[in-house]
C-alpha cells in the first residue's frame, strides 16, 4: 500500500470533517483545495483503487437509520482470510477485522431494516459455514472517526 500524495492528504483532511452536502460535493471541495471536480473524483478512486481508502460516506448515530449489529465469528486460522473476504463481499458490511481471541473476527453489518441485517448476517453463516455471534448495543458511544492526516 502507498501513501498518500500532499493533495491527497489536504482532500482527505477536508472531506472527512466537511463534506459538502451539495448536488455537486466533488466540485465544491475542487473549489476549496483549487482543483476541478474531475481532479477530486480521480484522486479519491486512485486512493480506492491503490487501497488508501475503502468507501466514503455517511456515519450515523446507531439507531437512527436502518439497523446495524456489530457481529463475531470463530475463524480457523487457515480459513480466516478466504472467510474474511466472503464477509467483506457484502456490501452491507463496513470493514471487517481479526481479533487476537477466540472470536476472531469482527464485523459490523449496516442495513437499510432489521430484516435486511439479518437476512446477511444469515447469509454470511450459511456460506462460511459457521455461527455468527450477534452483539446487540447496550449503550452507544461517539467515536469521533476523524483524525488529521499531516
Amino acid at each position: 500500500m502507498q501513501r498518500a500524495s500532499d493533495f491527497e492528504t489536504r482532500l482527505l483532511n477536508l472531506a472527512q470533517r466537511d463534506f459538502p452536502l451539495t448536488a455537486r460535493p466533488y466540485a465544491d471541495l475542487g473549489r476549496r483545495l483549487g482543483c476541478t471536480e474531475r481532479e477530486v473524483i480521480d484522486a479519491f478512486r486512485a486512493m480506492k483503487d491503490d487501497g488508501l481508502l475503502s468507501r466514503i460516506g455517511a456515519v450515523y448515530k446507531p439507531g437512527t437509520v436502518g439497523a446495524a449489529c456489530l457481529a463475531a465469528m470463530r475463524v480457523p486460522e487457515d480459513r480466516l482470510e478466504a472467510v474474511a473476504a466472503l464477509v467483506s463481499g457484502f456490501s452491507e458490511v463496513n470493514h471487517n477485522y481479526r481479533r487476537d481471541h477466540a472470536w476472531n473476527l469482527w464485523f459490523v453489518v449496516t442495513a437499510h431494516s432489521v430484516a435486511r441485517r439479518d437476512a446477511v448476517l444469515l447469509l454470511i453463516e450459511e456460506e462460511a459455514g459457521l455461527p455468527v455471534l450477534r452483539l446487540p448495543m447496550v449503550e452507544d458511544y461517539h467515536l469521533d472517526l476523524g483524525f488529521p492526516l499531516s
